[in-house]
């Protein structure tokens, strides 16, 4: 492709970040070629280990950005991201240039191109995410990545507007007849242009788009209201929100109530949440002193600070258009002065580093998990070669009555943990009536018919103390079934823990502590969408005495959605930590039954013909150290796994 990435420092650091989690993905595969050849992997291992590789390769980081119009937000994109082609991709010209909102990904399976989303989609109450399943409903627009000028033109379509009726356009939600703004934006004939869009999907081969980055670009602020799976799921999931203001407006009050609401608070998380404060250009003046200017700079960063609630460190003085054109001619002293290189460093070390701790507790968690289950089956073996060996070597000397007493003696232990595995198979049973309680109470289907039940309620609502009990009701039950959920999951635990104490005592079987686990974090996640349902539903009511019912509707669509995202997430986990119960103690049943009866095999081949007594116990000397050889190997294996966690990112600045 013909450009250069630009050598900034958050290009250096993800680079690295991408090439930490790739490191990481081959020593997972290391591990795992090194089961097979072993024939120490089964199913529920391998698929665990492919789940850990999925979520690592899959693993994406979300870069949004939020302004209101003329803020130089897509300028702003430009110059961080894809100043290296030496020309502007995205649309940056003053007014509305982004229409709807944008989303800059790579993907190496479909081609470079721009998918468009129709405006007319927003009748209908499926999602935008819903809609990426169906690639049929979206306009799609090819480009060459080797033509500037293919690429420019492409991207020019988001900015596209259309001509409808005011009618019409307030069933997209996207008229109000009691606003002011939008009466000023009504055409004389009596019609208003609103966006050809809902969202747009740009699939681009750009180096840090292909290590797993995706640039959110947002609308203008209004339309963050009117389209919730902003509102509820692309910005409070973003890894990083740029909000963007202009110096030579300050922060007005619509940028206060948009931060306060959707960006900030107490809802979302407050990592990587940054204020810019672009066009500082517009301060420049040849008349006054750089005291002078830096003065007034420090002023609108004091206040811009106090409106958000934010520290003066948050809020970063640039100049996207003097940073764009001083990269694209290679001006070090002009890309000094536009100070963005100070928010390309604070978003590297910021974002990254967090996001980076995430998927190491993560992968180090499960991949312990794995390894010490391992470990435990190794042990199990060494430990019953080494009983065998202990057996054989007291049988030297002694006559047939010895060893056939010994013979007898196996054949009991035999017997009796027999009558352990049924106890064992009782065991399972109960386990599979307390799992299939559990997926009862957070079964998907159960959830849908609850969404479904309450999208009625709400359709034939008609007052708004219908609607908010309705989505009272739809909370309050989903909490319910996760509190119960952990009553379960307690009794669960309880149950094998119980039964890890008995199997050690009883049979020699190493204890294992299984792992503990909470629904507690799903319940956060469904607080905050609670939350940000109250706050939405507050600021609804005049809408709703508007009939503006559309709004509503896709509102609880989105949430729906979300919730539905929510339980998948706690099905897929639960259904890991289950597996992660139950399989160390399978896996050590298995293994002693095998040694047991290896042990009756051995005591009966000497009893038949006491001459090969030697060469069993030579035999099983030679199984013991392959099983220690094994067991060093697996050591260097987690040497290995735990140096490429904790491999740090190479911290060094370098020159842009």
């Amino acid at each position: 492709m013909a450009q250069e990435i630009t050598n900034s420092k958050l290009a250096h650091q993800f680079a690295a970040y991408s090439e930490w989690r790739k490191s990481l993905v081959d020593t997972i595969c290391d591990f795992r070629r090194w089961l097979n050849e072993q024939e120490l992997n089964d199913g529920q291992v391998d698929q665990r280990i492919q789940q850990l590789l999925d979520r690592l390769r899959e693993d994406k980081l979300n870069v949004a950005f939020v302004a209101e119009f003329s803020r130089g937000k897509s300028e702003l994109i430009n110059a961080i991201f894809f100043a290296g082609y030496g020309t502007r991709l995205l649309p940056s010209s003053a007014g509305r240039t982004t229409m709807c909102p944008t989303e800059l990904v790579y993907d190496a399976s479909k081609p470079s191109s721009i998918m468009l989303l129709p405006i007319e989609t927003r009748l209908s109450d499926a999602t935008t995410t819903e809609y990426k399943r169906y690639p049929e409903e979206w306009k799609t627009i090819p480009f060459d990545v080797d033509s500037n000028e293919s690429m420019v033109s492409a991207f020019k379509e988001v900015s596209n507007t259309k001509t409808v009726s005011l009618a019409e356009a307030e069933k997209f939600g996207l008229y109000d007849p009691n606003s002011a703004d939008d009466a000023i934006a009504t055409n004389k004939n009596g019609t208003i242009d609103v966006p050809s869009w809902r969202y747009a999907l740009i699939n681009f081969p750009h180096p840090l788009l292909e290590q797993g980055l995706v640039i959110l670009d947002t609308p203008g602020l209004n339309a963050i209201g009117t389209e919730p799976e902003l509102t509820l799921n692309m910005l409070p999931n973003a890894h990083a929100v740029l909000f963007v203001l202009a110096a030579d407006t300050g922060v007005t009050k619509s940028e206060i109530d948009v931060w306060r609401q959707y960006i900030s608070g107490t809802r979302w998380k407050q990592k990587g949440r940054l204020a810019v404060l672009n066009k500082i250009d517009g301060l420049w003046d040849e008349l006054k002193t750089e005291d002078d200017i830096q003065t007034e700079l420090t002023k609108q960063i004091k206040d811009s600070a106090e409106l958000l609630g934010l520290d003066i460190k948050q809020i970063f003085p640039i100049s996207a258009q003097k940073g764009l054109l001083a990269k694209v001619n290679n001006d070090q002293e002009l890309l000094v002065k536009s100070r963005i290189l100070e928010l390309e460093r604070a978003l590297s070390d910021e974002l990254i580093p967090s996001k980076k701790e995430i998927v190491r507790d993560n992968t180090q968690n499960e991949i312990e998990d794995l390894i010490s289950n391992t470990h435990l089956i190794l042990e199990a073996r060494v430990s019953g070669i080494n009983d065998q060996l202990v057996e054989l070597r007291g049988l030297r000397g002694k006559n047939e009555d010895v060893v056939e007493h010994m013979m007898n003696k196996v054949k009991i232990d035999k017997e009796n943990f027999e009558k352990g595995l049924q106890r064992f198979q009782a065991l399972r049973s109960i386990f599979s009536q307390h799992t299939n309680r559990l997926f009862t109470l957070l079964g998907m289907e159960a959830l849908k018919l609850h969404v479904h039940s309450t999208r009625e309620t709400m359709i034939q609502a008609s007052f708004t103390k219908t609607i908010r009990l309705a989505m009272d009701n739809f909370f309050s039950e989903l909490k319910t079934r996760l509190v119960s959920s952990d009553v379960q999951i307690s009794e669960i635990k309880q149950m094998m823990d119980v039964m890890y104490e008995k199997f050690s005592k009883e049979h020699g079987l190493r204890k294992s502590e299984p792992p503990a686990f909470s629904t507690l974090r799903y319940q956060k996640e469904l607080a905050k969408l609670e939350r940000a349902y109250k706050e939405q539903f507050n600021t609804a009511l005049n809408m709703l005495a508007n009939e503006k019912m559309t709004l509503t509707s896709k509102f609880f669509e989105t949430l729906a959605s979300r919730v539905i995202h929510v339980y998948e997430v706690a099905n897929r986990d639960i259904e890991n930590w289950l597996k992660a119960v139950i399989s160390p103690m399978e896996s050590q049943v298995r293994e002693h039954q095998l040694q047991l009866r290896r042990r009756l095999e051995s005591i009966k081949r000497i009893y038949k013909a006491t001459d090969t007594l030697e060469d069993r116990i030579l035999e099983l000397e030679a199984i013991e150290k392959g099983i220690q050889a094994q067991l060093d190997d697996l050591k260097q294996l987690r040497l290995n796994i735990n140096n490429a966690l904790a491999f740090e990112l190479v911290q060094d600045a370098i020159a842009a």
